[in-house]
């Protein structure tokens, strides 16, 4: 698991004076009337002000998260490793026994906190099938199959890796529907890392976009 924040553009007081540009003012250092000010600001759906901080993160995490985190694609932008371009030996995430989980049969979609009975034996399944995948892709390559090609049997389970851009406005919407208890367990975490570390660069903003969801209570359930 891979989250890196890289570099942010602004701070807390950004989002003050985008919002005091419209009676002409500014604020040059945080006080407690810009504090509410953000508050105010993010309770009553004030949401350009923050579209001006921004942040840029390297993240890598495997294809079946990746593709729930790109759904998010409104302020977002990101650049993605090809494996058109890429034939470096492929990494595959690999469950603990812990994180097999039951399927839910009450739920449309999701599963139980707890591990599956089996999940020794359903743990070594993958690893067999991941192995299976891994070699094959390496026979592809030596017959000089072209990567754009050979890169047609990796599994979902593979890391990709990205570059990602957006405002904290946008990945407050992103964190606030993926740190859910609802949402499935790995992308959780990869939201829990950008929340922790957007909280530290943003704490008045952050604390008012999640009110409802701390970077440490999230990281505890994720």
């Amino acid at each position: 698991m891979l989250v890196e924040l890289l570099e942010v553009f602004g701070t807390d007081l950004t989002v003050v004076n985008a919002a005091r540009v419209s009676f002409g003012k500014q604020s040059t250092e945080m006080v407690d009337r810009d504090k509410k000010l953000i508050k105010y600001l993010a309770t009553h759906n004030h949401n350009s002000p923050f579209f001006h901080p921004i942040a840029r993160f390297r993240m890598k995490m495997p294809i079946f998260v990746a593709r729930e985190w790109f759904r998010h694609t409104v302020g977002f932008a990101r650049n993605e490793v090809s494996r058109r371009y890429v034939d470096d030996p492929p990494e595959c995430y690999i469950p603990s026994e812990d994180n097999i989980r039951e399927r839910d049969s009450n739920k449309k979609q999701g599963s139980k906190d707890d591990a599956i009975k089996d999940a020794r034996l359903a743990r070594s399944l993958i690893i067999e099938e991941t192995n299976k995948a891994m070699y094959a892709y390496k026979a592809l390559l030596d017959l000089n199959v072209a990567p754009e090609v050979a890169r047609i049997i990796l599994p979902q389970s593979m890391y990709t890796e990205f570059i990602e851009t957006a405002s904290i406005a946008a990945y407050a919407r992103l964190c606030s529907l993926r740190l859910d208890p609802h949402a499935q367990k790995e992308i959780r975490e990869y939201a829990a890392g950008v929340s922790k570390l957007l909280e530290e660069k943003f704490p008045v903003s952050w604390a008012a976009l999640q009110p409802h969801a701390s970077a440490s209570e999230s990281a505890s359930s994720a």
